[in-house]
């Protein structure tokens, strides 16, 4: 009995730090992971709370922003997104050519806006030329895909898709008698391309995914200005107007 009392009274004074030197190396070792592990466990949570404040939310996109921008900056393809700003990585000639291409779209109701007139004939002008971008467009697909080491492989996908804008091109000079109808399939045409190119076939650089977005607008928008122009301003065909000159 004495000496279950003195061993309790011994056990009962040992502080306890000096209880772990009585332990294993093992289970000490295990013993003040465990307890480093709690003491760190309110600081994980601050600091997860601090992630999630709207600050680091921010920031951290940011930062992801900054890498996607200079990881597309080399020309490589980008599946995930692309920013407009990788258009000054594109190549003199395509952007020199490729905004050129835009002068016949702009031309159109440029000219129409400074007489305050509808000519049928320069919209007609207009959509035909808007037709041929478009199926150029699908053909370009054909050329990019069919290079053997190509990204974008000759499979059902990218060559199928390549010949839908060449059928509404086709379809849009159909509609010769009703440039309303015309305009609005090449529309369809060009927005449906651009899809196909950010979205649906992969392959292309950002700075040409950059530059055919800016240009699609642009053009887009130009002839929605030609069936504004239709709707608010007289009609007046110009073989009418060499006629009365003469």
């Amino acid at each position: 009995m004495l000496r279950l009392v003195s061993t309790k009274r011994i056990i009962s004074g040992v502080p306890g730090w000096r209880c772990f030197e009585k332990v294993s190396g093992t289970q000490a070792s295990t013993i003040r992971a465990q307890l480093k592990v709690h003491s760190l466990a309110p600081s994980n949570r601050t600091s997860t709370g601090s992630l999630l404040n709207p600050r680091s939310v921010s920031w951290l996109a940011s930062r992801l922003h900054r890498g996607d921008s200079q990881g597309s900056a080399d020309g490589a393809n980008d599946k995930d997104g692309f920013s407009l700003k990788s258009i000054s990585h594109a190549p003199k000639p395509a952007l020199y050519l490729g905004f050129s291409g835009l002068i016949p779209f702009l031309a159109a109701p440029l000219l129409m806006a400074a007489t305050q007139t509808f000519h049928p004939e320069v919209a007609f002008a207009q959509m035909v030329y808007g037709a041929s971008i478009v199926s150029f467009l699908g053909g370009a697909r054909w050329g990019f895909a069919l290079p053997p080491g190509s990204p974008a492989g000759p499979d059902w996908m990218n060559l199928g898709n390549s010949v839908v804008p060449s059928l509404l091109a086709w379809l849009a000079l159909l509609c010769r008698d009703n440039i309303t109808e015309g305009a609005l399939v090449v529309m369809m045409g060009l927005g449906l391309s651009l899809h196909y190119d950010l979205a649906l076939l992969p392959g292309y650089p950002p700075w040409f995914k950059a530059m055919r977005t800016i240009l699609t607008l642009v053009a887009t928008f130009s002839l929605v200005a030609t069936l504004a122009i239709k709707q608010f301003c007289s009609e007046k065909k110009v073989k009418a107007i060499q006629n009365s000159t003469k």
